[in-house]
């Protein structure tokens, strides 16, 4: 070859442990170089189909039309996993593999992803019948999003799954502790359980969250913790009160280096023994149905119910959605009733004007009995109510044996 000249890659080639077999070599529309075995008997039949596939990537960059990829399913996920596992935290790369490796990839494997339709993703559903709704909503959500993958990779020109609809997951709970209770479970735990409670009650921390803070993320002195990266990728900001600095405080110890974690990693610092000792002690003081994670519904509860927003509470505690936090939406009964409440101060004003009106026949007051005078009986009468409840303690009250578990229906905003 004359020196300078670049070497056309494209085109036919052989291999000398396969005698007899034509290979072709070509760029695909994304730029990415393609080698693959031709199914042809000679020579000609394997320059046809290189110029075929060079074709078609023309088409593709020219007219913006993708063509399915003749790739099987597996060849793909393989891929598709190395991909993820750049832009996945270890957490979630792990549940994701493994739902791809254990259940996608035994039924779709074989399969030539450009051919995979609706119906086949149908029938996979079908297949995982015996398993929970909430386990099969997380297998689809992982084949939705490496079919997106796949689609916005030129390599199938829609997404198969996109309108599959799995089954219907149950409400999710909301379990949550009284103080006095909370109080009590804190004092039963071990001392080296307590400060790793009392950040999750007092912070709505994830107890991954809390087993990872190391002093440097720490600011004590701003009353916060800096997450470096959280459960769906991102950092964030957690704000501190009294009580979770002191929980931080007392675990320093003068040895200790800004890199150490606030828990190390030792035989009890680990999360399966955080999560059995917890429900341990719980089983002891005799409160079912509570796990840790239901310290971080506690403290997004008693926010909500001492008056804090539901944009303020999903910010505490990293929900992308506020869906996740509308939860919560219902416990601060009292902020709403004193917001509609406002409402009489904007509808008494029209009384104001109601005499000005009153002998027009076709006029008539939006709010017919609107005025403070008429209604100030009736307000005090039920102001009486409200204070004879409290005196009961039917009304916020502090009940230390008690425990609530509501179970609700998924809100949306």
């Amino acid at each position: 070859m004359p020196r300078g000249k670049v070497r056309d890659r494209d085109g036919i080639f052989t291999r000398k442990d396969r005698p007899g077999a034509f290979y072709g070599s070509w760029v695909d529309a994304t730029g990415k170089r393609r080698k693959r075995k031709l199914e042809a008997a000679t020579l000609q039949q394997a320059r046809a189909l290189v110029a075929a596939e060079k074709q078609r990537a023309e088409k593709i960059k020219t007219q913006g039309i993708v063509e399915p990829t003749r790739d099987t399913f597996a060849s793909v996920m393989v891929t598709h996993l190395k991909d993820q596992k750049r832009k996945l935290t270890e957490k979630s790369y792990v549940r994701t593999s493994g739902i791809a490796n254990k259940y996608l990839t035994p039924f779709f494997g074989s399969m030539t992803l450009g051919k995979i339709q609706r119906p086949q993703v149908l029938e996979y559903l079908r297949t995982r019948n015996e398993a929970t709704p909430g386990t099969i909503a997380k297998e689809l959500n992982v084949l939705k999003g490496f079919f997106t993958w796949a689609m916005t990779h030129d390599l199938i020109p829609y997404n198969p799954a996109a309108k599959v609809k799995g089954p219907q997951v149950p409400a999710g709970r909301l379990r949550y502790l009284q103080p006095t209770e909370l109080r009590a479970l804190l004092d039963s735990c071990p001392d080296w359980l307590r400060p790793i409670a009392g950040l999750a009650a007092f912070t709505g921390m994830r107890r991954g969250e809390i087993l990872g803070i190391r002093w440097l993320d720490t600011d004590l002195n701003g009353a916060r913790v800096i997450l470096p990266q959280t459960k769906n990728g991102d950092g964030r900001v957690v704000y501190l009160n009294q009580l979770a600095c002191d929980c931080i405080r007392s675990q320093w110890n003068p040895g200790v280096r800004s890199v150490d974690r606030i828990f190390p990693v030792t035989e009890n610092f680990t999360a399966d023994n955080v999560s059995k000792a917890f429900v341990a002690v719980c089983d002891r003081l005799g409160i079912d149905d509570f796990s840790f994670h239901d310290l971080r519904h506690t403290a997004a509860s008693w926010m909500r119910m001492l008056g804090a927003d539901i944009h303020t509470v999903a910010t505490q505690l990293g929900h992308k959605d506020l869906r996740m936090a509308a939860r919560y939406q219902h416990l601060s009964s009292d902020y709403m009733t004193a917001a509609v409440g406002r409402l009489d101060a904007a509808f008494g004003a029209v009384s104001e004007h109601e005499v000005e009106y009153r002998n027009e026949p076709s006029s008539r007051s939006i709010v017919p009995t609107a005025s403070p005078q008429k209604n100030q009986p009736q307000q005090e009468e039920q102001l009486g109510r409200d204070k004879s409840f409290t005196m009961l303690g039917l009304i916020g009250s502090d009940i230390g044996a008690r425990t609530r578990t509501l179970r609700l229906e998924r809100a949306t905003c």
